[in-house]
Parts: C-alpha cells; sequence; structure tokens
C-alpha cells in the first residue's frame, strides 16, 4: 500500500494543475498600483483626484484623511473610474490621499505613494450676512481676528481718535484686482472691496495675554461703485458679532485698565447708521475716510503694497505725501495739529462735509490756515473740544470722553495764532 499511493497521489496532483483550457497553469493578472496620481480645481471644501491605471477593469479604494493620519484611520471611498471628486473637506487644511486597485475580492494591489493637498481658503462675502462668521472675514476662532489670507492689515500714521479703543483695519479686495493711485488721497477700490474696522479694548494694557473687549466692527463694502456700510455688535462672550440690522447703535458699559493700573469704567457708544453717514460722506456721497495713500505712507507699508500687486499706478511711494504723526515731536507744532485736525475733524469741516456750509472751517491738512478759518474760530474750538456737552462738543459723534492729549495740542497750537 505504501508502495503505490505516491504514484496515485503525484498523478491527482498533475492532473489539477493541468485543468484550464490550454492545459497548463491558470496564471492570475498583477493588480497594478494606480500611478501618475493629480489633484485639480482645488476649492476651500473640494478636490478632483484622478490617476493613471493598466487595469482596465478594476475598482479603487481610496482612503484620504487630513494630512499625517494613519492609513486604515482615514475615510475610505470605492470608485470604479480613475477620477473622483473628493467633498465636505475643511477649509485651508491639509490632506493625504492614498489609493489601491481592486481587481477582485482576493487580487488587490498595494497602495500608492501618498499624494496631499491643501484645500483654499473660503473667499472673503461681499454682501451684509446676518453674522461677521459668515464673511469668512476671520480664520479660525473669531475673537483672534486674525485675517483671512485674502485679507491684509494697514495703519494709519495718525488714527482718529475713539475713547482709547484699538482697532484692526483691514482691506479685502476682490482676487486679481488692485487699489489704483489717483492721488495722495484715497485710492480708487475695484467694486466688491470689503474694508472692516474692528474696535477693542485690552483687559488690561499692561499684559495684553490677559485678553481683550471686543465691541464693533466696520464694514464698508463698494457695490456698483457706491459705498454700503453694515455695522457688527460683538456679543459678551465675544464669541460672535451680530448685524445691527436696525442701525439703532447701542451702548456697551464695560472696565479696562489702563498703562497706569488704573481702572477706567467706559459707556461706550455704538453709532447709529445715521451717525456714519455724517462722518463718511463727502458731497451726499458715501466714502471711506481712514486709507488715505499719504495717511497709509508709513514703515514702507505703501510699498509693500506694491510688491504685492496691491497697488497700482505707483512706482515710487516717496513721491506721496506723509500726514504727520501728531504724536511725533520732530513735526512742528502747527503741522502736528494740523494733522489732528485732518483725521479727528476733517471729514465733517470740509467742503462737502456734513458740517459745510453751516461752517466755513476747513480742516483738511493742506488747506492755508488763511483758508482754514482756524484762527477766527479759534475761541470756539478751544471751548468745544475741551467740554462735553451734547450736541456742542466736538467731535459732536464718534467719543464720550475727553482727549487731553489731542486738545492740550490743540490748544497749545491755537495760542500761538
Amino acid at each position: 500500500m505504501k508502495k503505490t499511493l505516491f504514484p496515485i497521489v503525484l498523478l491527482l496532483l498533475i492532473i489539477s494543475c493541468s485543468k484550464d483550457d490550454e492545459g497548463g497553469i491558470i496564471t492570475i493578472p498583477t493588480c497594478n498600483t494606480p500611478e501618475n496620481i493629480q489633484v485639480s480645481d482645488i476649492t476651500s471644501d473640494s478636490a478632483i483626484i484622478s490617476w493613471e491605471a493598466t487595469n482596465t477593469s478594476a475598482n479603487y479604494t481610496i482612503e484620504y484623511g487630513v494630512s499625517g493620519f494613519s492609513q486604515g484611520n482615514g475615510t475610505s471611498i470605492t470608485n470604479s473610474n480613475t477620477t473622483i471628486t473628493l467633498e465636505n473637506l475643511a477649509s485651508n487644511t491639509s490632506y493625504d490621499v492614498y489609493i489601491q486597485s481592486v481587481c477582485s475580492p482576493t487580487n488587490v494591489s498595494v497602495f500608492s505613494d501618498v499624494t496631499s493637498f491643501t484645500t483654499i481658503a473660503p473667499l472673503v462675502a461681499t454682501d451684509f450676512l446676518p453674522n461677521l462668521s459668515d464673511f469668512n472675514l476671520f480664520a479660525g476662532d473669531l475673537d483672534n481676528l486674525t485675517p483671512s489670507v485674502y485679507a491684509f492689515e494697514y495703519e494709519l500714521n495718525t488714527p482718529l481718535f475713539t475713547d482709547y479703543a484699538h482697532k484692526q483695519r483691514l482691506i479685502v479686495l476682490p482676487p486679481g484686482t488692485s487699489m489704483t493711485y489717483v492721488n495722495d488721497g484715497l485710492p480708487d477700490f475695484p467694486d466688491n472691496t470689503l474694508i472692516s474696522k474692528t474696535f477693542y479694548y485690552n483687559n488690561d494694557e499692561r499684559d495684553t495675554s490677559l485678553g481683550k473687549k471686543i465691541i464693533e466692527t466696520r464694514i464698508l463694502i463698494k457695490k456698483n461703485g457706491t459705498w454700503e456700510f453694515g455695522n457688527y455688535i460683538w456679543n459678551d462672550s465675544q464669541t460672535e458679532a451680530t448685524l445691527d440690522s436696525s442701525g439703532d447703535g447701542g451702548t456697551s458699559t464695560f472696565s479696562y485698565i489702563d498703562n497706569s493700573g488704573s481702572t477706567q469704567n467706559l459707556d461706550y457708544k455704538i453709532p447709529t447708521s445715521t451717525q456714519c453717514l455724517q462722518c463718511h460722506n463727502s458731497n451726499d456721497v458715501a466714502t471711506p475716510i481712514g486709507p488715505k495713500l499719504r495717511t497709509m505712507n508709513m514703515s514702507n507699508q505703501l510699498q509693500n503694497m506694491i510688491d504685492q500687486n496691491l497697488l497700482t499706478n505707483l512706482s515710487n511711494p516717496s513721491t506721496v505725501s506723509v500726514l504727520p504723526n501728531w504724536e511725533d515731536t520732530s513735526y512742528t507744532l502747527e503741522e502736528r495739529a494740523r494733522a489732528y485736525f485732518d483725521v479727528n475733524c476733517a471729514h465733517c469741516h470740509s467742503p462737502g462735509g456734513d458740517c459745510y456750509p453751516e461752517s466755513n472751517l476747513d480742516l483738511r491738512y493742506e488747506t492755508s490756515i488763511r483758508n482754514s478759518h482756524i484762527t477766527e474760530h479759534g475761541p470756539s474750538i478751544k471751548t468745544r473740544t475741551q467740554s462735553l456737552i451734547q450736541d456742542y462738543s466736538m467731535p459732536l459723534i464718534g467719543t464720550t470722553i475727553l482727549h487731553p492729549e489731542g486738545y492740550t495740542l490743540i490748544e497749545d497750537y491755537i495760542d500761538t495764532l
């Protein structure tokens, strides 16, 4: 029995290995790994993945996730084509993708090498939406005030005084556009430009790590050649700001500690829509106030805008005049005082402003002292800027407390005339 068993087993093995159409050994085609993986049409929440494959009848397993994920823990999709759209992705986020060919349940390829891509940040909205977070103006937690990649922050050499509030100023231009130099005043902004200004106070001016109190974010959007205004009021938890759709403004009552360690109590007045237009008005046309080129001409700011193609039609920023910083004592007393007048008062006290022609004061920096009428109105200017009397004190709106440093400057200057 032992002698006859081996030949029989051997014969069976030979027969089983030979049973195919050709009478030879059955061969299974290799299931090849996808190659030449490409990523295209990347948006803030989607991307198209395509690849090449030699196994024409195969299906494919696509596994993806936030960059650095461990294979087996990502999101897997089965697809029969060599192109797939990944959707519902997080914006401004890096992803890794692996692809595997599935020729049969028992015949699969190894996964491809990793392919990575990053979704883009969502575009900034240019309509007045219910909540500030809807704009995509800020990245991450709203109260961090981290600007979108599409926004650029700017500063002013001499800023407007608003009860010592800090201000973050942003401009968002439509992709592929720029501001155009016209003169030393406002540049020409393209339609769908958004300008924002956020007002806040540090809880303790001696230690900014202790957080801040954000009050309001004012937004201007240029639509069909016309500027439109909206104001967003922040909630107490600092998680959101809501459009003041009624335009009634409001009051925010809070305290903060100043640089000297003293507690300051404020009843901050949020302007009404009517008050906004009082200042942002030139010849009955709504207009921005702050981002004039001469006021932004500081710390290579204009050159940086030119280098980034944010500002065109200007090759040499040194040809643009500079509005002095009123706190910089290297300027003369007159230059400093006139700069203070220009930023804080001239939007109303100039031809076409809200106070003109009832008042003939023209407080623009470039207006001669004679034509400004400062000398003849000097006593009134001193009185009205050093008191808090409703409908009399200057400025009429925008502040609820006196500005001793600024008003001392004004008094010193007027006393020389």
